[in-house]
């Protein structure tokens, strides 16, 4: 396939096009703003729907309207507008309306500024909004992988009905990659549940309010049973050197780069070390973790924010090995060699 130099910002919009996205409503925030301009012009040119919003709220209601009426509609933001979207996210869970957000992360809180930072984590991988709801949060590291996981989230949205959020980062958003773009172009079916306006439709109704208790029980004991199933059939993670490491990283996005080439670096001088990358942080890769945690040695966690993606991996190690956090925030990012130095004080403890 021919490779293409790009931002991963373009090649997200480019990947959820041939995925078949139908509907693009957003409003620009940097480093996440070149979607939207690609999209206003992508999307358009290609018989497509952009629309510029009032406002992120503006947006994420918008995306329930035309999901509601079976489209592939989809958005992008940062974390400030994002936040602004945890109402609408709620209300998509509720209704189980599939739909497709890209987080290009920047720190954080409030404003905090433009480089990169993984603290919404949390804010995407346990919900965001109230009740106990989870979206799909695929987290990508590379423009490459951007393409590609845009390219089949619309397909993963529809078939369980929910959101699915590409948990991406300043860095991998601005960050000029060769990328080959998939060959097969994707279209969504007619969905049986949506209102189009015919009368074959007439009877369907699109709504996250439950009046009895009973009812709304159940719609929660049918969503938890939806999420149990796409951690059966979805978890996705990648390794490298696992199988005989006295030290494994766990980390995700631009700081699983880095930490790549840091254990290649540690690898070289003989030091058996190993990354494990979770592709998928929602549903999280804890039964893997768990086997890996028996083998012995230990493991460490490397993220951009105080710790979230930790507590995941030490509920997941339950003690049978210790856990190093190695965080930085506010925009700073490790060099391969801070990280080699991380690791090799855990190595010499």
């Amino acid at each position: 396939m021919k490779r293409t130099l790009m931002k991963g910002n373009d090649a997200v919009v480019r990947g959820a096009l041939l995925g078949g996205a139908t509907h693009f409503f957003g409003y620009p925030i940097t480093p996440a703003s070149e979607i939207a301009h690609g999209a206003a012009d992508l999307f358009t040119r290609s018989g497509r729907t952009f629309l510029q919003a009032e406002s992120e709220t503006s947006a994420i209601n918008m995306m329930y309207g035309a999901a509601s009426s079976g489209a592939r509609t989809m958005t992008a933001s940062s974390g400030p507008g994002v936040a602004l979207m945890l109402e609408g996210l709620s209300y998509l869970a509720g209704s189980q309306l599939p739909t497709v957000i890209v987080d290009v992360q920047r720190a954080g809180p409030g404003l905090g500024n433009i480089w990169p930072e993984q603290s919404d984590y949390d804010m995407c991988c346990k919900g965001g909004g109230h009740g106990g709801f989870h979206n799909i949060v695929l987290a990508p590291s590379s423009g490459q992988e951007m393409a590609d996981f845009a390219h089949k989230a619309f397909d993963m949205a529809d078939a369980y009905r929910m959101t699915v959020v590409i948990l991406s980062d300043a860095y991998i958003g601005q960050m000029m990659e060769p990328v080959a773009l998939p060959q097969d172009v994707r279209h969504g079916a007619r969905k049986s549940w949506a209102v189009y306006g015919d009368e074959e439709s007439r009877s369907n109704l699109i709504s996250s309010i439950v009046m009895s208790q009973e009812g709304l029980a159940n719609l929660n004991m049918e969503l938890q049973a939806k999420y149990q199933r796409a951690a059966r059939d979805l978890t996705d993670w990648e390794e490298e050197q696992t199988e005989d490491a006295q030290l494994i990283v766990v980390a995700f996005g631009i700081t699983a780069r880095i930490a790549l080439t840091a254990v290649r670096m540690l690898r070289s001088e003989g030091h058996r070390v190993g990354l494990l990358r979770p592709k998928t942080l929602f549903p999280f890769p804890q039964e893997r973790i768990a086997e890996l945690a028996q083998v012995g040695g230990r493991m460490a966690v490397a993220e951009l924010n105080e710790g979230m993606m930790a507590r995941d991996v030490e509920r997941a190690v339950a003690g049978r090995c210790p856990v190093s956090r190695y965080n930085w925030f506010g925009g700073v990012v490790p060099s391969a060699e801070e990280m080699v130095l991380r690791m090799k004080e855990d190595l010499d403890g």
